[in-house]
């Protein structure tokens, strides 16, 4: 991890670079073109836990506003000073009763020892996936981005992200990716998952315009553009 300006950002060499465009030709003009990026890491990592909690099935403008109101309340994000705290005091911050209850869990095993966050350091990516996922409220998913943009793990790639799904097919032009499909990337990758996971969330969201999602389409996606075009032969109708 490095940090810039006082915000700490996931750290990823030229070395990880080199590697991946020598394996990936198509992969490494996804890099060339998009270039270096930043993304901002938790090096807390109960405190990223939390905030993942926090973010589950609301929207980034609604997660920003129920953390910014966390931290106005208790100051720091730590297990004791959540535990200090009843359900219905955390939950007045904007948050539903079951995530409250979730946090505070959390916070409760932290300081008894049931999870030793400090121990996860020294454990593999899959030893840290079976141990966060013991705690309620953090799936796979969540542990892995956990991986990444807390403990800053060079080599994760996430099968339960529809962006990387999305941005696989995007820069390799595949209509689905099977769980077969997947691991060949992940092996190709690895072991810089990570980083390759970035730029496949930058493809994802359009950072290359050019480049497109061949998934098909859906019943209600066939519908609209059906729609559209009987609007457009209608409108050309009525120049004509």
């Amino acid at each position: 991890m490095q940090s810039k300006g006082g915000i700490n950002e996931f750290y990823y060499d030229e070395e990880a670079i080199r590697c991946l465009k020598a394996k990936d030709p198509i992969l490494a003009d996804v890099i060339d073109r998009i270039g270096p990026i930043e993304r901002p890491i938790d090096a807390d990592l109960f405190s990223a836990l939390v905030n993942n909690i926090v973010g589950q099935q609301i929207s980034m403008k609604a997660q920003e506003t129920v953390w910014k109101r966390m931290i106005a309340v208790f100051e720091a994000i730590t297990p004791d000073r959540i535990c200090r705290a009843s359900i219905e005091e955390i939950q007045q911050c904007g948050l539903s009763t079951r995530k409250a209850t979730y946090i505070r869990e959390a916070a409760e095993k932290v300081i008894s020892g049931a999870c030793d966050l400090e121990a996860l350091k020294d454990m593999s990516d899959e030893a840290v996936i079976a141990e966060l996922s013991q705690l309620r409220g953090i799936g796979k998913w969540t542990a892995e981005m956990l991986l990444i943009f807390s403990m800053g793990r060079q080599d994760v790639l996430s099968w339960d992200d529809l962006a990387i799904h999305r941005g696989l097919r995007m820069v390799y032009h595949h209509r689905k990716i099977t769980k077969q499909l997947f691991q060949k990337y992940k092996r190709r990758f690895a072991p810089y998952g990570s980083v390759a996971s970035l730029y496949l969330w930058e493809v994802s969201v359009g950072a290359l315009p050019d480049l497109k999602d061949y998934a098909p389409l859906t019943e209600a996606e066939k519908r609209k553009r059906l729609k559209q075009r009987q609007e457009l032969k209608k409108a050309e109708k009525q120049q004509s």
